[in-house]
C-alpha cells in the first residue's frame, strides 16, 4: 500500500505549503490536538511563524477496540457521541459515562503536564488553524471545534495530512475552511498512511509547545494576545454558539455533560440522544 508521509515532521511541512496566507499574521494561532498532531502543527507554526498551543481532547474508545471511537471529550464538559457507532454496537450509557471518566483523568493529567503555569490562548477573534496528524471518524476534531466556538474565534481552520473524504464534508459544514492534502478510500486507518507513525510522547510534547514558545517570543509582531481582548465581536455564522449542532447524517453529535470537575456548558442546538 503506497504511503503519502514519512512522518509526522514531513506531514507538517507540506501541509504549511497550503497555510502560505497565515503566515506572521498577527491574529493567527495554530491549535494541536495532542498527542500526535503536536508535531504536525508544530512545523506549521514554525513556518507561518505564529503562536502554538494544544487543544485537549481525548477520543472515547468502544471497550475492547480502543481504536474505534465512539466519541470523544473535551474541556469545558463537552461530549461527542458518534451515535452511527453506537446504536450499531448497542453500547449503554454507563459504559459511555465509565469510558468518559477514565478519559477526563487523563485530559486533566495532560493539561497540566503540557501547560504547566502557562495560562490558555486567547481563542476570541483569532484565526485558530486546528490540526492534526489525520481524522477517522472526526469525533475528536468535532469535540475541540465545540470547545473553540463557545470562544468566539473570527475563523476555524482545520488542517489534517490524511482524512477520509466524507469526513471532510461534514467538517466543512462546522468550520470556515477544510485543508486535507490526502483523502485515500478506502481509509481504513490514519496510520496506514505514515512510513513512521510512532507514538508521540509527553516529552516530545513538551519540547515542541516550548520551543514555539520561544521563538514567538522573540518574534512580539507575530504573538497572540494572552489576555482577555476588548472591542466588539464579529461572529462568523460557522464559529457562533449557534453552529455548533450536528448533522444527522453524519451519525455525530455534541452533547452538554458534566464531566467531573468540569463545568457544564448548554449548547443551543446540540444534538442529544432520544
Amino acid at each position: 500500500m503506497k504511503t503519502y508521509f514519512n512522518d509526522r515532521t514531513e506531514a507538517g511541512r507540506l501541509l504549511a505549503t497550503q497555510l502560505g496566507d497565515y503566515a506572521q499574521r498577527p491574529n493567527v494561532l495554530v491549535l494541536a490536538l495532542p498527542r500526535g498532531g503536536v508535531p504536525v502543527a508544530f512545523e506549521v507554526a514554525r513556518a507561518l511563524q505564529v503562536p502554538l498551543d494544544i487543544c485537549l481532547v481525548r477520543k472515547l474508545g468502544v471497550p475492547g477496540h480502543s481504536e474505534l471511537a465512539m466519541g470523544a471529550i473535551a474541556s469545558g464538559g463537552v461530549r461527542v457521541l458518534n451515535y452511527d457507532v453506537v446504536s450499531s454496537l448497542g453500547i449503554s450509557s454507563r459504559t459511555i459515562d465509565e469510558v468518559a471518566a477514565k478519559e477526563l483523568r487523563e485530559l486533566q493529567r495532560r493539561d497540566r503536564a503540557y501547560r504547566g503555569d502557562r495560562p490558555p490562548p486567547v481563542i476570541q477573534d483569532q484565526m485558530v488553524i486546528l490540526i492534526d496528524d489525520g481524522i477517522a471518524t472526526g469525533a475528536t476534531m468535532r469535540a475541540a471545534i465545540a470547545v473553540l466556538k463557545s470562544q468566539h474565534p473570527q475563523q476555524i481552520i482545520v488542517a489534517i495530512p490524511v482524512a477520509p473524504a466524507e469526513t471532510c464534508q461534514v467538517l466543512r459544514q462546522e468550520v470556515d475552511r477544510v485543508v486535507c492534502l490526502a483523502t485515500p478510500a478506502p481509509f481504513y486507518a490514519i496510520g496506514l498512511w505514515y512510513d513512521n507513525f510512532a507514538q508521540t510522547t509527553d516529552e516530545e510534547v513538551c519540547g515542541l509547545l516550548a520551543r514555539q514558545y520561544e521563538a514567538v517570543r522573540q518574534t512580539p509582531s507575530a504573538s497572540a494576545p494572552m489576555t482577555e481582548l476588548g472591542g466588539n465581536r464579529h461572529e462568523n455564522p460557522r464559529t457562533s454558539r449557534s453552529g455548533i449542532a450536528g448533522h444527522h447524517s453524519s451519525g455525530v453529535g455534541v452533547v452538554s455533560g458534566s464531566l467531573g470537575d468540569s463545568p457544564r456548558r448548554d449548547w443551543p442546538g446540540a444534538i442529544c440522544p432520544r
